[in-house]
Parts: structure tokens; C-alpha cells; sequence
């Protein structure tokens, strides 16, 4: 007699196992279609255009033409008897929540109690009413801007000098370990990015600048009573590597109003772009492929990332034409710049414009064009670069870096370049230093926070 040895039961488990298994099956695929609806996969399966549409390296791209001023209401009005900073906020719509953040961040520099009857200020609102920008007249030159950053919510808080006298500094010293270490301890570091600009044909700062070398700049500075409120244009600069070879630069205008640097014989170290369009603290994304930090998707990047704190000053960098300044959906504030040889220049991301460079105004190499911020599609403040040529994208660093040197001193105006170098070199010698002292250092039209 033989015996079946499987458990009675075994035949219910074998269908109860597969029951199981068919429904994990629909599950599953269930779950991938929801996720294909979703967008879960489609980083496999489509192509994603960037902040500008971008989608490949190898198409035409748009060149904006134009101005998209922000449709806003401005009221301008003066404090009242017994008004403060709160009651004028909270009545234009900035929450108690909002004020309090305020009053922290502003501590050290302005209470929301200090005001006066009769001090001037803008409100400044969006065409549903909603808060945009709140400017006050601190003094008859400086202004306080409150400003709300629309996608985040978030506040720009900057002083803004509207007028300042200007004069000429001079600074000078060894270098014990960088260049811009050295301009740190003078509390002078805003010049370091001009000095790479204006060196970057003829010095590797990385390599060339070691312990021992030596320095003096000639330049300008903005004051605003007995505060500094920012540096100016470099007018002279000596850089002596190892004691054995001095790099020099002049800055000259001609007589047709064309401002350039050039070395002791007139050539100039002007390159047709400069080395970079801001003084940022490192690349958060380069040019090309790249996962975006906020729609998790893989897709091709036309620019490159330059992480910057909001408010630095972004320059233009070739002499152009501003053709588009306004916002563009995801680009933010943003402006174009079209430059000779077919070349054209976007700045995205703006906190805001500068006043100097409008729309259909002529620029010059190094000219402050607007201010680096966080508006669009952003996770945080960066300056997004982009550079076009003949209507392709070209990768922005690497195009600035391959620019070489543009003209030289016409023989016509050499008598007066050396003059000029002879008088720079005099003030350059005299080595007197005119250095505020550090807590008297203000920030013109920069974040101060």
C-alpha cells in the first residue's frame, strides 16, 4: 500500500500562493503606470527643457528681444506722527510673523521703531495687491529696500547709496599666502574679482602668485559721509612675481570715450570677454547634462551655476547692447545682452536690475548690469550664465577663458596714455592708504543680510 506522503493542505497553499502572486502582478503594474502618469519615469523616457526651454546643446536658440516691466502699483507716502515700521508693513499686507522675522534680521542696523514723521517711502504691489517692495528714505542718500521674493517668500533686505563722493585710494603689501587674503585683512576683498578680470591673460592666480609676491592698487572708492560704502573702478595695478617680474595695468579712456587697460607699451589686457561675470563662491552646476535640483528630472543645462549671496553685483561682460531686461517664468529677472562678432550674454536669476544698465542702453565691459538673487525656478541665490554664439550655446566659462586681448593704444593717443601712467605710478609710490576703518564699512546697494 502506498502512501501520499503531501499534506492534505498543500494543494489550498499552491492556490493561495498564486492568487498572491497575480495580485502583485497587477500591483506592479498598476503602480507603473501611476508612475508613468506621474512623471516617475520620465527622465527615461523625455527631454526636459531648463529655465529657457533648452533642450539640446545643438538648437537655435532664442534671443529676447524687448522689456517686460513687473505690472505693479507704487504708492509713495511719508511716516506719520507715532507710526511705526510695523503698523506701515502689517496695513500693506507683511504678516506679524513677516515683521518679527524683520526686526531680527534688522537688528544690528535699524529698529522698526526708528522713524520719523515726514520720512519719505514707496510700497510697492502687485496688481492683486500683494506686497512686493517696501523703500525707505533713511537719509537724504541712502535707502532701506524690504523686498519679498515672490516664489519664496522670502526678504531682500538691501541700502542702497544714490549719492556718494568719490576718491582715490591706494593699497599695497606682501603677499604671506593669496592675493585675496590680503585684500581680506584690509577688509578690501570686493576687489579681487576685478583684479582677476583684469589679470586673467596674464596671470595664473592659482600658480604664479605665491608667498612673497608684492602688490599696490590704485583706486577708486565710494563714501557716503564717513562711511565706505563700495569700491570703484582699479585705475592702477602692480603685481611683482617673485621680485623678478612686475605684471602692470593702466586704465586709460581715449578721446572717443573708449575705456580700456593696458601695460606699460599700450597693449592692451583686455580680453573680448571677462573671465567671469561675477565674484562667486564656486560653480553649483555647469554646462550640460545635469539631474535639476527641484524637478528631480535629468536634463541638458544651456548655462552655468554661480553660487553668489544674493546682491552681488553681476557685470556685464563685453561691451553690448541690454536687448531684453525684464522676467522671463522660470529665467526670473533676466537680461540679454548682445555683443559684436554675433555673440549675445544672459544673466538669469536677478535679485534685480541695475538702474544704470535699461533696456536699450549701451554697456561697457565691466559694467554692473544687475544683482545676483534667487527669482524663478531657484533653490537658492546663484547667478545662471549663458552665452550664445550665432545663435548656438557655447559652454559660458570656457568661451570667456578663450577670448585673448582686443586692441592697443592708438599712436595718436600715446603721449597721453604715458602721461597718464606717469601720474598713476606717482600715486601708486606715494603709497598713502586711505583704508576706512572696518566698522565703517558699508555695503552700497548689497544685501545686508
Amino acid at each position: 500500500m502506498k502512501y501520499n506522503s503531501t499534506p492534505q493542505n498543500e494543494p489550498k497553499k499552491r492556490v493561495r500562493l498564486k492568487l498572491f502572486l497575480a495580485t502583485m502582478s497587477v500591483t506592479v503594474v498598476i503602480g507603473a503606470v501611476m508612475a508613468y502618469a506621474s512623471g516617475a519615469f520620465e527622465p527615461l523616457t523625455r527631454n526636459y527643457g531648463d529655465e529657457l526651454g533648452v533642450i539640446e546643446a545643438t538648437e537655435p536658440v532664442e534671443i529676447e528681444q524687448g522689456e517686460t516691466p513687473e505690472k505693479i502699483d507704487i504708492v509713495e507716502n511719508s511716516v506719520k506722527r507715532g507710526e511705526s515700521l510695523y503698523v506701515i508693513l502689517t496695513r500693506n499686507g507683511v504678516t506679524p510673523a513677516e515683521v518679527s522675522t524683520l526686526a531680527r534680521r534688522l537688528r544690528n542696523e535699524f529698529s522698526l521703531r526708528n522713524l520719523h514723521p515726514g520720512q519719505r517711502y514707496q510700497i510697492e504691489k502687485d496688481l492683486e495687491g500683494h506686497f512686493m517692495r517696501f523703500a525707505l528714505m533713511r537719509t537724504k542718500t541712502t535707502r532701506l529696500n524690504l523686498e519679498k521674493v515672490k516664489e519664496s517668500g522670502e526678504f531682500h533686505i538691501w541700502k542702497e547709496v544714490l549719492e556718494y563722493d568719490t576718491r582715490i585710494a591706494s593699497i599695497s603689501g606682501l603677499i604671506t599666502s593669496s592675493l585675496s587674503d590680503a585684500l581680506q585683512e584690509h577688509d578690501r576683498y570686493t576687489l579681487i574679482t576685478p583684479l582677476q578680470n583684469l589679470f586673467t591673460w596674464k596671470i595664473n592666480f592659482q600658480k604664479d602668485i605665491q608667498p612673497g609676491t608684492t602688490y599696490k592698487i590704485l583706486y577708486e572708492e565710494q563714501w557716503l559721509d564717513n562711511e565706505l560704502a563700495s569700491t570703484g573702478n582699479i585705475l592702477a595695478a602692480e603685481i611683482s612675481l617673485g621680485g623678478t617680474e612686475t605684471i602692470s595695468a593702466y586704465r586709460f579712456t581715449d578721446t572717443k570715450g573708449r575705456t580700456g587697460y593696458f601695460d606699460d607699451n599700450g597693449k592692451s589686457l583686455n580680453g573680448f570677454f571677462l573671465a567671469s561675470p561675477c565674484n562667486y563662491t564656486r560653480v553649483s552646476s555647469s554646462y550640460g547634462y545635469r539631474t535639476h535640483p527641484i524637478l528631480r528630472k535629468r536634463h541638458f543645462h544651456g548655462g552655468v551655476d554661480l553660487a553668489a549671496p544674493t546682491g552681488t553685483p553681476v557685470y556685464a561682460v563685453a561691451d553690448g547692447k541690454v536687448v531684453f531686461r525684464g522676467r522671463k517664468g522660470a529665467a526670473g529677472k533676466m537680461v540679454t545682452i548682445a555683443h559684436p562678432r554675433g555673440y549675445h550674454t544672459k544673466y538669469l536669476h536677478l535679485s534685480r536690475f541695475a538702474s544704470s544698465a535699461p533696456y536699450g542702453s549701451r554697456v561697457q565691459q565691466g559694467d554692473i548690469i544687475g544683482y545676483v538673487g534667487t527669482t524663478g525656478r531657484s533653490t537658492g541665490p546663484h547667478l545662471d550664465f549663458r552665452l550664445v554664439h550665432n545663435g548656438k550655446l557655447q559652454n559660458p566659462l570656457k568661451t570667456l577663458r578663450s577670448s585673448g586681448a582686443t586692441k592697443s593704444i592708438a599712436p595718436e593717443e600715446m603721449q597721453d596714455f604715458l602721461a597718464q601712467v606717469s601720474l598713476f605710478r606717482l600715486q601708486l609710490d606715494e603709497e598713502r592708504i586711505f583704508i576706512a576703518d572696518a566698522s565703517k564699512v558699508m555695503r552700497a546697494s548689497q544685501a545686508l543680510f
